[in-house]
């Protein structure tokens, strides 16, 4: 059946915002200073919609062609897409040559390398088999459902981390194409459409943790132990540090006669200095460890072969002692300490385990780190792991 013309070749440059029918199946959408054909169409009782290009390289004359056969098409029972669909440009980049350009793009603002790999990782096991061949503009919400899907409920935290990266992929290659296509892996008014949040469906799991009242045999436990593991993960206990930030310790970063250990931005999470004050035992370690050091190497608890100490190395010292807990696991030992045998302010205790304040004005008028106070607090825990008292006091500041 022929279609009614409506449109007018002057209104395709001249009409406002929104779908402008043309009969036939064919539509005018205009958004802002876009301006495209769109063939809609119903199938299986469900309106369909296919791009077919922008006015300024298919006229207005060209569209309705394109909409007759598109509309044969669709009463023969065959793809409208097809229609349209032109040979791929073998120079076009697909949505893995575009996540490529992401990560690089990315690499230079992320401060741990492990970043680029996660991101390549995810990527390989998950999306390119999918759709890493497809171009970005063919991707759709079928595609990312059938990435997502299998894995939302099993891996959500994975899963959800996918979703990110594909929209920032896609989201790049809009940009780049200067179009204003809707990205399919959109969690907001796409994705939340289809899959439950992710808090619904996974349950944050905390690392396994010490009671604080079995720190002090802990310790005593690794005193008897003189290995560079077990000195590691004395001094990582007692200064509440996370794993990796005193495995990594520097000789440059101890300042002895001051009783200090700055941990500078580039090793930190929050990506902010950190000074730590030390205990007396803390100081202790470090004296021995003067004794171990290698010529040329600035590492205070350095690897066989130089380098960085592995967690796994630290992690069997602890499992001779603790099975079942984690290194991580002290630093909830610690503010559990703190919370019920102190009366530190909670400020204090943050400061000390180097968390951010996620309340941003109260952090915009927090110019302190409370160094003087924590210094108190460090040398009560210091104690504490020495067995010297189960119970300590600190007078708070009026």
């Amino acid at each position: 059946m022929a279609s009614t013309k409506i449109l007018r070749a002057r209104q395709v440059d001249t009409l406002a915002d929104g779908f402008h029918a043309d009969g036939g199946n064919l539509y005018l959408k205009v958004k802002g200073k876009a301006r495209s054909w769109v063939f809609r169409y119903k199938q299986a009782g469900k309106v369909r919609e296919i791009g077919m290009g922008a006015t300024h390289t298919r006229s207005l004359a060209d569209a309705r062609d394109k909409a007759a056969l598109m509309r044969q098409a669709v009463a023969e029972g065959t793809d409208p897409a097809h229609v349209i669909r032109v040979k791929p440009d073998s120079t076009a980049m697909t949505f893995k040559d575009c996540a490529l350009a992401v990560i690089e793009a990315k690499r230079p603002g992320w401060r741990n390398v492990k970043h680029a790999k996660q991101w390549e990782t995810t990527l390989e096991q998950f999306a390119y088999p999918v759709i890493g061949h497809k171009l970005p503009a063919d991707v759709s919400l079928a595609d990312v459902k059938a990435i997502l899907l299998p894995i939302w409920a099993t891996k959500t935290e994975t899963a959800s981390r996918v979703r990110q990266r594909i929209e920032a992929v896609l989201d790049y290659a809009a940009v780049h194409d200067d179009s204003d296509r809707r990205n399919p892996a959109r969690w907001k008014g796409v994705m939340d459409k289809v899959l439950p949040a992710p808090t619904k469906v996974y349950k944050r799991i905390h690392h396994p943790a010490a009671p604080y009242t079995d720190v002090p045999r802990i310790m005593s436990a690794l005193r008897d132990k003189t290995f560079l593991s077990a000195y590691c993960l004395r001094f990582t206990i007692l200064t509440a540090a996370r794993s990796g930030e005193a495995r990594g310790a520097l000789w440059a970063e101890i300042d002895l006669d001051a009783k200090v250990w700055t941990i500078p931005a580039s090793r930190m999470k929050a990506d902010k200095e950190h000074r730590v004050p030390l205990c007396s035992e803390a100081v202790e370690i470090l004296t021995t460890m003067q004794q171990w050091c290698q010529p040329g190497n600035d590492r205070i608890f350095p690897g066989e072969r130089g380098g960085l100490l592995s967690d796994v190395a630290v992690n069997k010292t602890l499992r001779t002692i603790a099975d079942g807990v984690t290194v991580h696991g002290f630093r909830s030992s610690f503010r559990d300490w703190g919370a019920e045998q102190t009366n530190i302010p909670r400020a204090v205790m943050e400061a000390a385990l180097a968390h951010s304040n996620q309340d941003k004005t109260e952090a915009a008028y927090m110019r302190s780190d409370l160094f003087e106070r924590r210094r108190e607090l460090m040398d009560a825990w210091g104690r504490y792991c020495a067995g010297a008292g189960n119970v300590v006091r600190l007078v708070s500041a009026a």
